[in-house]
């Protein structure tokens, strides 16, 4: 399946909608890494400030058939640019990710770097799909399963020209 994803600049009405996304408790536990309460607007609003005020990010709005769907984003880790991404739980399974960080991509010099925990097959098949291949591993504490949780380091090495066919 090849959805109709655009990516746009993220508006702040675009922000209820992210909100809402990150309500969900099973997407919570896939991403594992997510914040320490979902649902603390205080929070979440202090942490979309800082995402969308600095410079050295790129964010964009998943938009699908005229809807939002989520976010790709990237971003500094020390001196690597990381990717991210988060969609509506219930878009999964769409090729919404896949389509958006395929286009973000596009966008990006590489290398690139992302990490998924290594229990979450779904993102680890997007990131796939788009060329990363497993360079690592590492572990650390998951908000979002209150425990330590393995996880996979990614890279779309710099002579990396496979997007997945996208």
């Amino acid at each position: 399946m090849t959805p109709d994803v655009q990516l746009r600049p993220v508006r702040e009405d675009d922000l209820v909608e992210f909100f809402l996304h990150q309500q969900d408790p099973e997407a919570n536990r896939m991403a594992a890494f997510g914040p320490e309460d979902p649902t603390d607007h205080r929070e979440f609003a202090r942490h979309w400030a800082r995402v969308l005020t600095n410079p050295a990010n790129m964010v964009r709005t998943i938009e699908a058939d005229g809807d939002v769907v989520g976010y790709v984003s990237a971003f500094p880790v020390d001196d690597q640019t990381e990717v991210s991404y988060w969609i509506d739980p219930a878009r999964w399974g769409r090729g919404h990710a896949t389509a958006a960080l395929a286009a973000l991509l596009r966008e990006l010099p590489r290398p690139v770097h992302a990490r998924a925990a290594k229990d979450n097959a779904a993102s680890l098949a997007v990131l796939r799909k788009c060329g990363f291949t497993v360079v690592g591993e590492d572990s650390g504490y998951a908000n979002g399963r209150g425990t330590e949780v393995e996880e996979w380091l990614l890279e779309l090495p710099a002579d990396g020209s496979d997007l997945g066919g996208h």
